[in-house]
């Protein structure tokens, strides 16, 4: 540490026993790449600015919306609509001008994945879909870097250590080894559709952060090769070890060319279903008076909608329903399209495959913001 100011500012962590200015030092080297400046990337950004890691890249393509700020309290009101990458940098910033950010407001694909990732240390991976995972633990993999894991989901969230080489020879364990194939369609809701705790985020994303930040000074105990589950709601967190299985590894691309050829949003979702509609047709069929329109979520649910007029029918008690309606086409939408592709197909069924019955795809929080960036540009 070169000036005053640094010793100031890092002096709480440079007296402690362990740590001290050499490990003061090793975060200031460091580079750390953070995938999603979303609700885990939020807190992981934020300690490790403050902590004082070099250098720090941030991958997000995605804009500051309402629905965001009750957990990545990074951002305010007066961010919405503002690229989170950029936002998230300028901030970080203030907090701590001493750090180099590395801004890529885009979105990370087996075509970009490998040159992003190349010139950090570490990886954290504070993404919120499968596709995203699986492609980062692959590259991580392909490039020999450590993976700090972190999900959440409702009350409870997950942390672990991957693909990091310890000196004992044991394997390294990678996100396969701990779920080899990607969950079927609709078999593991999102946050937008599940819902997620706001501080959720903060406890787990915080705890990414110090998983990381033990990986670069080599104090305490990381979780390499263990998963660290914990539940907001009591408290309780177990650890489980996991271990290598050598048969995940021919999951993964053996070369770079193999993984550039991978389409992993392909892998990771399953075949698009004939009932789903897009938000351009949706908006044809709203226009419509032939179209009778129905949302399936439950009675509390937000955002409210009222842009355009519909029938509200919960799926909890659609197959109860009795309905009848002479309308051309009928159109569900849900939160984020799950639950309203179950009840499409449903009553597709019930009308022996002989009307006209689609889903939004996306859902409704999706059409809320196309159609507010819409009115913004």
């Amino acid at each position: 540490m070169n000036s005053k100011f640094s010793y100031e500012r890092y002096s709480r962590q440079t007296l402690l026993k362990g740590f001290g200015e050499a490990g003061q030092e090793k975060l200031l080297r460091a580079k750390v790449l953070v995938i999603g400046a979303g609700g885990l990337g939020c807190p992981v950004l934020q300690y490790l600015a403050a902590a004082g890691v070099g250098t720090l890249g941030i991958v997000d393509n995605d804009t500051v919306s309402l629905s965001n700020l009750h957990r990545q309290p990074l951002y305010s009101t007066t961010d919405i609509g503002l690229f989170k990458s950029e936002t998230a940098a300028k901030k970080l910033g203030e907090l701590n001008p001493d750090i180099r950010f590395n801004i890529y407001n885009e979105r990370l694909t087996s075509a970009n994945a490998l040159e992003i990732l190349a010139p950090f240390d570490i990886i954290v991976d504070g993404s919120d879909n499968f596709a995203t995972r699986y492609l980062v633990n692959d590259a991580c993999i392909l490039l020999d870097k450590p993976l700090v894991y972190g999900a959440v989901s409702q009350f409870e969230g997950q942390i672990a250590i991957f693909n990091f080489h310890s000196s004992n020879n044991i394997p390294a364990v990678n996100y396969r080894d701990l779920f080899p194939q990607p969950p079927k369609e609709n078999e593991v809701l999102n946050c937008a559709e599940a819902g997620v705790l706001g501080v959720l985020p903060g406890i787990i994303g915080t705890m990414q952060a110090n998983e990381t930040i033990k990986l670069i000074t080599g104090i305490g105990k990381p979780l390499i090769n263990s998963l660290l589950t914990f539940n907001a709601l009591n408290n309780q967190s177990y650890e489980i070890n996991l271990h290598a299985n050598p048969i995940t590894r021919s999951l993964i691309p053996a070369t770079k060319e193999d993984f550039e050829s991978m389409n992993y949003e392909c892998v990771c979702s399953a075949e698009r279903s004939p009932r789903e509609i897009d938000i351009a047709r949706f908006d044809e069929l709203i226009a419509s008076s032939d179209t009778i329109l129905i949302d399936v979520r439950e009675p509390n649910e937000l955002p409210v909608v009222t842009e355009f007029k519909h029938d509200r029918v919960p799926l909890s008690i659609l197959k109860q329903a009795l309905i009848e309606t002479d309308a051309g086409a009928i159109v569900v939408f849900c939160q984020s399209g799950k639950r309203s592709l179950e009840a499409a197909e449903y009553l597709f069924e019930l009308n022996n495959k002989t009307r006209n019955v689609y889903s939004l795809r996306g859902g409704i929080l999706q059409w809320k913001q196309y159609h507010q960036k819409k009115e913004t540009v």
